[in-house]
């Protein structure tokens, strides 16, 4: 027996049951047909003539019916006579490399086959300009050649920062179309500016590219679409923050304040930036952003295969699995870090051999006297908090909460003989 196990054996892991958390369930029934019937009764879309070629610009988020709605843009596209061809929009993601970003949209079914559009894709830029503090404004080259541009995001609450501009189509433009050089400026100032030179960014791109409109998309807290608007160029930095504000109340969130323990499944980039979404677990990577419950002590065991072994978001972790660790790509995490200059999320938790270790790890250090007591959640990942499990300490606070249904007994956690959960 080594020191970790001599340290973690007499450590209790808690009884757990699970719960159903319940959100505002509002959804759209048919969402490519939503966006069709937008798409039809804008005068944005009567602007793109025949023969022109539209580059349609795709990111590399988990976004709900992105390939049907993607497709459906498309064939909108094509109704008006257009060649559109899609551009990966997501800044040094994939690697940073032209291959990696077909291979991120391929990951999140975006292909020529589903879409019905080729993907052409380049870290190449062009310098469009500059900010009057100086930053370079960038955008890829390719999209820089189409008659028109076409941007397509869910507008969300972003990771790092705060203003009436975070993730959306603004964004998407200054940071997805700007590949990774444009990321990279973007970030140059730190996360302290962005929400000045984020919409700074776009509206100089707005301004110098023929980008004609954006495809909004919120979505409620089950990670399904709710609304979709279709922003003409003029329209969408004045509408985006109401589409913001509907967006932070539909957001899934855990229904207690404070926990002792956080365990998480999975981490990835579809899942969010920051590989689990900051807005839901409260830790953030930077001083600039605020939200969420209390939480003393956070483990991930695990990547989404999505991810392609992008680990950022695990230094936010104070505890991970060696099993983790060993799938992670650490050039293309660090990558990440590089880009966005926040490093602290691409650094390695404390890694412990198995899930068992890693959870006993956190409850041994979440500071309380009695380890019987911890008050422990554990989710699949962040997108997904409809059903959760917990800790039988949270029982009575769970009971007492009206958006809170007990759904089973209480039961052991079941760890296989190397110590990783079975279910």
């Amino acid at each position: 027996m080594n020191i970790l196990s001599e340290l973690l054996e007499p450590i209790p892991v808690p009884r757990m049951v699970r719960i159903r958390q319940r959100f505002d369930q509002t959804k759209l029934n048919d969402p490519a047909r939503e966006l069709a019937d937008k798409l039809a009764s804008s005068a944005s879309l009567q602007e793109i003539k025949s023969g022109q070629k539209v580059a349609v610009a795709v990111g590399s988020r988990g976004i709900a019916n992105l390939v049907s709605m993607t497709k459906t843009l498309i064939d909108a596209l094509k109704n008006q006579g257009a060649e559109p061809f899609i551009v990966p929009c997501m800044g040094s993601h994939g690697g940073a490399t032209a291959d990696g970003q077909i291979e991120v949209l391929a990951h999140l079914g975006i292909t020529e086959a589903s879409t019905g559009a080729p993907i052409l894709s380049s870290m190449e830029v062009v310098k469009l300009g500059q900010l009057d503090n100086g930053l370079p404004v960038y955008v890829d080259q390719i999209a820089s050649k189409a008659d028109a541009i076409v941007v397509l995001n869910r507008v969300k609450p972003h990771t790092a920062f705060r203003g009436p501009i975070e993730s959306g189509i603004m964004k998407m433009i200054a940071i997805g179309l700007g590949k990774q050089k444009g990321a990279e400026a973007c970030h140059q100032l730190g996360f302290k500016y962005m929400a000045e030179n984020v919409p700074a960014m776009a509206k100089l791109m707005l301004q110098a590219l023929p980008i004609v409109f954006g495809v909004a998309v919120v979505e409620n807290a089950y990670d399904e679409t709710c609304r979709i608007e279709v922003l003409g160029a003029q329209e969408i930095e004045h509408k985006e923050p109401e589409l913001l504000e509907e967006a932070k109340r539909r957001l899934p969130k855990l229904l207690f304040k404070q926990l002792d323990v956080l365990v998480i499944d999975y981490i990835g980039k579809n899942i969010s930036g920051d590989g689990m979404d900051p807005n839901v677990t409260g830790r953030y990577p930077t001083p600039y952003a605020h939200g969420g419950p209390e939480v003393n002590k956070m483990v991930v065991l695990d990547l989404t295969p999505e991810t392609k072994g992008n680990a950022n978001g695990v230094g936010t972790a104070d505890f991970t699995t060696q099993r983790l660790v060993d799938q992670a790509n650490w050039p293309v995490t660090y990558a990440n870090g590089l880009t966005s200059t926040v490093c602290a999320p691409t650094k390695i938790a404390t890694t412990l051999p198995s899930d068992r270790d890693a959870i006993k790890a956190a409850v041994k250090t979440c500071n309380i006297l009695d380890y019987t007591t911890c008050r422990l959640a554990r989710i699949r990942d962040t997108l997904h908090l409809g059903e959760i499990e917990i800790s039988t300490t949270l029982l009575e606070e769970a009971r007492q909460h009206p958006e809170i249904e007990i759904i089973s007994d209480s039961y052991e956690l079941e760890f296989d003989e190397s110590g990783y959960l079975t279910k």
